[in-house]
């Protein structure tokens, strides 16, 4: 089953926000600066949803593992 693109839009940004939480934590652990910390997470958050959308769009492509008429995925 193929997927559509607002699809991969919808799981890339999801899965952002879950990463961005962790980048913005590690950031302010690391460096104890709220606005630094702040700054790393920006751009984190702005240029992997880009990086994961592109990732999701190549693999959508490719036949590796996927079986026509059956269940997109096997558990």
């Amino acid at each position: 089953m193929k997927e559509k693109n607002y699809r991969s839009l919808v799981k890339s940004i999801s899965y952002r926000i879950t990463g961005t939480i962790a980048t913005f934590l590690i950031s302010y652990i690391v460096t104890g600066q709220l606005k630094f910390a702040v700054s790393i997470m920006s751009v984190d958050f702005i240029s992997k949803i880009v990086i994961f959308y592109l990732h999701e769009r190549m693999w959508n492509r490719i036949k590796f593992g996927k079986v026509k008429g059956g269940p997109e995925y096997e558990i």
